[in-house]
């Protein structure tokens, strides 16, 4: 396999703007690499750095470069200890998923593509002060048994396999956040029963590529 690039993840980080997920330079994006990983920097936009500018950082939390990993580093870092089938980890604000965080109530099973993301429901981490390790314990706790979640008060994070698989479970999850929005705006949606998310947490087993 080849080892993710500085290119790579400048890609995504530009590919989640397009698609409206991000916007100026919230959110961030990482990719595995090794014992380490490759993150977005701090507070830049896509379109005012470069590949070369990705920074990689270890394990500590130490990095080399003229500037800064994201603030939210540690997530990152939590993430790739804590779930080995991690390979790349994706956060925005995007629209509709910061919308129902600023909410602070858990997804139900609205929609059978919540399964898409690992369970019956899309949890919803506890608030925590940016950049802090308080933070990451809550999205740790949140994504047990998920590859998805929401972050009170403040946006969304998923991770995928890789970069590609990582930005679509992204672009996904927001559309069901939008959904779920546009659901509430007509009343209260009917919410699939547990036996049926069961059946449909088994195929999804075998779904996909």
């Amino acid at each position: 396999m080849t080892e993710v690039s500085g290119a790579d993840v400048h890609s995504a980080a530009r590919r989640l703007e397009a698609c409206g997920l991000n916007r100026g330079a919230a959110g961030n994006v990482s990719a595995r690499r090794g014992a380490a990983f490759l993150i977005t920097p701090s507070g830049l936009e896509p379109d005012a750095c470069s590949p070369d500018d990705m920074v990689l950082v270890d394990q500590d939390g130490g990095f080399a470069g003229r500037l800064k990993p994201s603030s939210e580093w540690r997530i990152h870092r939590d993430i790739y200890r804590a779930r080995p089938d991690a390979g790349a980890v994706v956060h925005t604000h995007a629209p509709f998923a910061t919308a129902l965080a600023c909410v602070g109530a858990d997804i139900p099973p609205f929609h059978y593509m919540i399964a898409r993301f690992g369970g019956a429901t899309v949890r919803c981490a506890r608030y925590a002060t940016f950049g802090e390790q308080a933070l990451s314990n809550a999205v740790i706790e949140a994504l047990d048994g998920r590859c998805a979640c929401l972050m009170a008060n403040h946006g969304m994070l998923v991770f995928g396999r890789d970069l590609p698989q990582a930005v679509a479970l992204a672009v996904e999850f927001e559309t069901l956040c939008e959904q779920y929005w546009r659901a509430l705006q007509i009343g209260a949606p009917r919410l699939i029963d547990d036996a049926e998310m069961a059946r449909v947490l088994l195929k999804f087993g075998s779904y996909g590529q």
